[in-house]
């Protein structure tokens, strides 16, 4: 088993996770909340990761973080070494991957927030800011909750985009899917299985603490009531 990949994935799929959380949320906000008529050319592609192969998505964003493209020369010129085949880009393909995978949880939390709720603290002169954070995420702590873990899990496991993006690099870019890959291609299953059953036994552990606190925030809704 190879200890720098798995903590690689753990090292990702942390960032990502934390990245996404004050990204996704404003977006989800707006989607939730917005009424205009062409709002779903903004969930398309939000959602688009979810039906592009990952090899397309990967392509285009080497292309973007090139020396040619929009994003790699402004990089480079800021860090001093170029953005492909780097952590910096293995979390920028990562968090753009795994963008609908915690903002369509937020969105669905956020919506089922009774607007009622909402209206009253604005009535009663509480600010917008101070009632998304008051009163809105409070009531939607659970559905952002799924998506934290949702992103996490899928971050921990991608390949296809952290392949075209940040190859294999021992060390820098290498993360546990790939060493899986790495081994089966060298017929070390032994390896490859050490590896699976652990990122199985942490993928199960996440969900099982998401859904044990899940079930207790119901419950103490319940009994509130």
């Amino acid at each position: 088993m190879d200890p720098t990949a798995l903590l690689l994935s753990l090292r990702l799929a942390g960032w990502t996770t934390m990245l996404l959380l004050p990204l996704g949320l404003p977006i989800a906000w707006w989607l939730a909340r917005s009424r205009w008529r062409w709002k779903f050319l903004l969930e398309a592609l939000v959602s688009l990761p979810l039906v592009l192969p990952p090899t397309v998505l990967g392509f285009y964003l080497l292309r973007a973080m090139g020396p040619r493209g929009p994003l790699g020369p402004a990089f480079e010129a800021l860090s001093g070494h170029p953005l492909p085949f780097s952590f910096e880009g293995l979390l920028l393909a990562s968090v753009l991957s795994s963008l609908p995978f915690s903002v369509q949880p937020f969105t669905a939390a956020l919506a089922g927030v009774d607007p009622r709720l909402i209206e009253a603290s604005w009535c009663l002169g509480v600010s917008r800011a101070r009632t998304f954070f008051r009163v809105v995420l409070p009531l939607a702590a659970t559905g952002i909750l799924s998506g934290m873990v949702l992103t996490f899990a899928h971050a921990l496991g991608e390949f296809g985009v952290v392949l075209m993006v940040g190859g294999n690099l021992p060390g820098r870019t290498r993360t546990a899917s790939i060493a899986i890959y790495d081994a089966v291609q060298a017929l070390d299953y032994d390896a490859a299985g050490r590896m699976s059953l652990v990122l199985l036994v942490v993928s199960f552990v996440v969900l099982a603490l998401t859904q044990g606190l899940r079930r207790g925030r119901e419950g103490a809704w319940t009994r509130r009531s």
